[in-house]
């Protein structure tokens, strides 16, 4: 397989930096969000405008509100329909979104909704598949809503050890649906994932501790330590270069 003919790569980038480090890695496109050990939430406006005008890559932005589950009441599905307006706004390419039901069903009227506000954006649907009663029906609501593709762990805690069932969920989509492998995605395993689960498209953080350029440190304060999580471009380079191989 030629470089031109490898999968896609996104990277989730939590920041303008991370963001500039996964272009420059040889990243395909991001997932733009912040909270990362919450599983992403909503970026920040500043953050979504300074990053649309210095990326040549497509912007997705992540539409979360919060953490915890994808069951949402009236103030926040409003917070995230706003979002997305303001995504449309700014010029983002896509947006990512999800929610259910409280039994665990894709909630297909609020979805729909939050497709419309996107207008011409792309859609991804992210996570909250994963976490969906029946992954079947949930993939057919989410191809019958006329979203580009579906973020999916194939329901394990990462993509290596769900990668049979992402690569059923491939199967099913047929040309419907573009199923993207995430969650726990590494240079050492991109390969494999890859390979037994027919995704043509993985998605990744690259991330690693960078460190603080602050010389005085105040010790004890949790919360505050100075280190912070961010895409490291060498490690984006080494997706890139591994999917290469394929």
């Amino acid at each position: 397989m030629s470089a031109t003919e490898r999968p896609l790569l996104e990277i989730a980038a939590n920041s303008v930096a991370s963001a500039l480090a996964a272009q420059d890695g040889g990243a395909d496109r991001i997932e733009l969000c912040e909270n990362l050990g919450e599983g992403g939430t909503t970026p920040s406006h500043g953050t979504l405008a300074v990053v649309r005008e210095r990326l040549r890559i497509p912007v997705y932005a992540l539409i979360r509100p919060r953490g915890g589950d994808f069951l949402y009441d009236d103030a926040e599905f409003e917070v995230m329909r706003r979002d997305i307006e303001h995504c449309l706004r700014l010029g983002c390419d896509g947006v990512v979104i999800g929610a259910l039901d409280a039994d665990g069903a894709v909630d297909a009227v609020r979805c729909r909704e939050l497709i419309a506000a996107a207008g011409t954006m792309g859609v991804t649907f992210h996570r909250a598949f994963d976490a969906a009663r029946d992954p079947s029906q949930a993939l057919q609501a989410i191809i019958g809503l006329g979203c580009e593709r579906v973020l999916t762990s194939g329901g394990a805690t990462d993509a290596f050890s769900g990668a049979a069932s992402i690569a059923d969920h491939v199967k099913a989509a047929g040309d419907r649906l573009r199923v993207m492998a995430g969650a726990g995605v590494t240079a050492d395993n991109i390969r494999q994932i890859a390979e037994r689960s027919g995704a043509r498209e993985l998605h990744a953080s690259a991330r690693s501790l960078h460190a603080s350029a602050m010389r005085y440190r105040h010790g004890g304060l949790l919360g505050l330590e100075p280190e912070r999580i961010q895409t490291d471009v060498e490690r984006v380079r080494a997706l890139v270069a591994a999917l290469r191989e394929l």
